[in-house]
């Protein structure tokens, strides 16, 4: 097939490598994510809550930060942002495993609550939305410190309902703080319809209430959200204050590994949900523009599957924390680490 040429990539200042890199970080989620449920349903793991159908959007929005310089407080879904800021297959499949070397929390929280503080990885808590104000001190301490960075935080369009989301965005556009609200909106509050949620069509309109921009992007997409992102943090960078981001994405498995999606969505529409795939799409597309050919997505794919084998091997057989250690980190030991 004749080679067809980029424009996109040219035209947001990315190479065709960073295409593949995109690429690369979206199928590695989505081999560690599938790798998560098959463990989960033969009991070796307690509980998951997937990414899959959302690494697209997650994977465009990180790449259009800055690593090392921007904070990120990603929600329990985003294992593509994670994955891009510095944690590996490892790191995840310890914290699945809930062993000692689990770097987020050293097996103490529940899977998806990524933390990391050399990676500028914030912590999220349990309930929803709580990253939501943290960002925006985040972002407050780095304007009053004149520091160029933004803050970047992820939650899903059911969160967008809670407190703490708009308290968080009021205070953001009142004081024009470099912080980026990044909704994914997968249509579904574990079972509640989008319609059931909220009376405006976009979680997006409801930027105008807190003085912001509000943009709503196709979250199959990697390079239009990339886009969005990257056109939000040079604003925030600018003093222009706060951008609240939704893309649209698909849940393409139940909620949770306690969930069965099957009681409140029809089986047209979990079919029709396959041809949103933002993973496929996107090999798709790559290879139509001869970024990749059949042969190297492959190739691409066994890679990652056989670190995904090896990272499960590694953390399965890894230790668990001792029992007398069960409240280290609960109480201040004057550590600093």
């Amino acid at each position: 097939m004749e080679k067809i040429e980029f424009k996109e990539l040219v035209e947001l200042g990315l190479t065709e490598q960073d295409a593949i890199q995109m690429f690369e970080t979206m199928v590695r989620a989505r081999k560690i994510d599938e790798r998560m449920w098959k463990l989960n349903r033969a009991g070796k793991i307690p509980f998951l809550v997937s990414c899959q159908g959302q690494e697209a959007a997650q994977v465009g929005a990180a790449f259009a930060l800055e690593k090392g310089t921007d904070y990120i407080l990603p929600y329990y879904r985003d294992l593509g942002v994670v994955l891009h800021f510095g944690q590996t297959s490892r790191d995840i499949m310890l914290s699945a495993f809930a062993k000692a070397e689990d770097p987020n929390s050293g097996g103490r929280q529940m899977p998806g609550h990524y933390g990391s503080r050399a990676l500028n990885i914030v912590t999220g808590s349990s309930p929803v939305t709580t990253q939501v104000p943290h960002a925006v001190g985040i972002a407050l301490a780095a304007k009053m410190r004149r520091e160029p960075l933004v803050a970047y935080v992820s939650f899903g369009e059911g969160s967008s309902n809670q407190g703490d989301f708009h308290e968080g965005a009021n205070f953001a556009g009142i004081h024009k703080l470099p912080v980026i609200l990044f909704c994914e909106n997968n249509k579904y509050a574990i079972s509640t319809p989008l319609s059931k949620q909220l009376s405006a069509k976009h979680v997006a309109d409801r930027a105008i209430g807190y003085g912001m921009p509000g943009v709503t992007i196709d979250g199959i997409d990697p390079l239009a959200v990339y886009k969005a992102v990257k056109e939000a943090r040079e604003r925030g960078l600018r003093g222009e204050g706060p951008t609240l981001i939704e893309v649209e994405v698909e849940r393409l498995v139940p909620h949770s590994s306690d969930d069965d999606d099957k009681s409140y969505r029809s089986a047209e529409e979990l079919a029709e949900l396959k041809t949103r795939d933002g993973v496929k799409l996107f090999r798709e597309k790559l290879i139509q523009m001869g970024v990749l050919t059949e042969e190297t997505a492959q190739e691409l794919e066994t890679k990652l599957e056989q670190e995904v084998d090896e990272a499960t091997a590694y953390a399965e057989a890894a230790a668990y924390d001792a029992p007398e250690n069960a409240l280290r980190y609960v109480y201040d030991e004057g550590e600093t680490k």
